[in-house]
């Protein structure tokens, strides 16, 4: 079992910058990816942000060039830097990881969010 616990969350500007960071305890034989989600109400959750194990990086089209996953594998934390905000980035930020137990069966973890609002 995996506990993530996501901080950083906040008001901004348009324009402005922040960064979520997502920090994991618990126990886990290997991560396979952490990603950053987003959910507004009423809508479906959707992929913001996706780190494999092996580095790769992906993004939803409407943050490319904007946002930037990273993560520090000694610290189990993942990132996400948030650059050039826009009121529709407001929204609740979730992380998600998915790791493999030491019976290399795969289970996934959700944060419990944390808020993102972009407004002057």
């Amino acid at each position: 079992q995996v506990h993530l616990v996501e901080s950083g969350g906040g008001l901004v500007q348009p324009g402005g910058s922040l960064k979520l960071s997502c920090a994991a305890s618990g126990s886990f034989f290997s991560v396979s990816a952490m990603s950053w989600y987003r959910q507004d109400s009423g809508k479906q959750r959707e992929m913001v942000a996706t780190i494999t194990s092996g580095g790769t990086t992906n993004y939803a089209d409407s943050v490319k060039g904007r946002f930037t996953i990273s993560r520090d594998n000694a610290k189990n934390t993942v990132y996400l830097q948030m650059d050039s905000l826009k009121p529709e980035d407001t929204s609740v930020y979730y992380c998600h990881g998915q790791y493999l137990d030491y019976d290399l069966l795969s289970f996934s973890s959700w944060g419990q969010g944390t808020q993102v609002t972009v407004s002057s």
